[in-house]
């Protein structure tokens, strides 16, 4: 998340999900930023608090920005499903990484 809101000061980040603390990074003054997510770990947000942002849940967010603006809706890759495993060359052929 701190890579992604690098930069965009003053807007909000939107996680559909689940947001947890990632120990690897160490310097927290990027992580200023105002949040909104269904669920948060508390290690997250006591780092995100700590670093002066805000964590807000979707009934707050929707109260401030009604209509969406300023707001950064960050998601996950889009090939990440399961399904697509099985798709490409046919299994059994060289190179071929299909179930």
């Amino acid at each position: 998340l701190a890579k992604e809101m690098k930069g965009k000061t003053g807007k909000v980040a939107v996680v559909v999900g689940t947001v947890t603390n990632d120990i690897r990074l160490t310097d927290d003054t990027g992580l200023k930023f105002s949040l909104c997510c269904l669920r948060i770990a508390d290690g997250a947000r006591a780092r995100i608090l700590a670093a002066g942002g805000e964590v807000l849940t979707f009934d707050q967010l929707a109260l401030r920005a009604p209509t969406g603006t300023n707001c950064v809706l960050l998601r996950g890759p889009l090939k990440a499903r399961e399904v697509y495993k099985h798709f490409g060359r046919a299994p059994g052929v060289p190179h071929s990484s299909t179930k």
